[in-house]
């Protein structure tokens, strides 16, 4: 038997960072890394700055994701006051956004941009030891994400969880055996957003968790600095967990 930790994740909007490139920024239908381990680095009370925490925390762990509702597709269109883009000498940095705007307003260039957001979405999180030490024993984490020392968002700061994350620590056989044995006590709120029968679950890791993966993608969600703003690659396994597993 294996100890896993399990929390579930809703609110009534998330933005789980795909790929930016320009003015658009997209976003998956189930949790990147990023934003799971960011979500547990705030738990714990640890800063953007002390990245050898950061990186201890990330890569002592393995997760999953199992979908247990996509939510519905928002795209939000931003416009934002940006001053010219000078060239050769007129070309001018800005230390602060204060300093943006300080120009005369006529001068004031407009940029638009695309934001997209998940609404009504509901994820199952499933985290659990890996090659390295873990710093956090899994009991220490489920508390720290149920009185968490930062506040949890959903992605953005703009979208905290709706309900508790109900973090806890279950044993099992596998992946697809801690999923299934996980309760939440506020599953009833959710009714009309769940569903008994085949979910997508999403993966990391080369042990057998007890779905059969259908399909293996590079995910470029692997937090790497934060300073930086710098992310790696990980190998993302895909499957369904079948049958009557229920979500509450």
């Amino acid at each position: 038997m294996h100890e896993f930790l399990v929390f579930r994740l809703y609110g009534m909007m998330a933005s789980w960072g795909d790929i930016a490139v320009g003015e658009f920024r997209p976003t998956f239908d189930h949790p990147s890394r990023s934003a799971v381990f960011g979500m547990l680095a705030a738990a714990l009370g640890i800063r953007r700055d002390e990245e050898e925490r950061l990186s201890t925390l990330s890569n002592a762990y393995r997760m999953a994701i199992r979908v247990d509702a996509p939510g519905v597709l928002l795209r939000d269109y931003h416009t934002s006051q940006v001053p010219p883009a000078g060239k050769g000498r007129k070309k001018r940095l800005f230390a602060t956004r204060r300093e943006e705007l300080s120009i005369p307003r006529e001068d004031l260039s407009t940029v638009l941009s695309t934001r997209d957001y998940r609404c009504d979405a509901v994820s199952t999180v499933c985290v659990w030891s890996g090659a390295a030490p873990i710093p956090y024993p899994l009991e220490e984490l489920a508390d720290a994400l149920n009185n968490p020392v930062f506040v949890l968002y959903l992605g953005r700061k703009s979208c905290p969880p709706a309900l508790p994350v109900h973090a806890q620590v279950v044993r099992g056989e596998n992946l697809a055996a801690a999923l299934s044995s996980a309760r939440f006590p506020d599953g009833d709120l959710l009714q009309g957003l769940l569903h008994d029968g085949d979910l997508r679950v999403f993966w990391e890791g080369d042990e057998d968790t007890g779905i059969t993966a259908i399909q293996t993608t590079l995910r470029y969600d692997n937090p790497l600095s934060r300073k930086r703003w710098q992310f790696g690659s990980r190998a993302e396994h895909y499957g369904v967990l079948r049958g009557d597993s229920p979500c509450t």
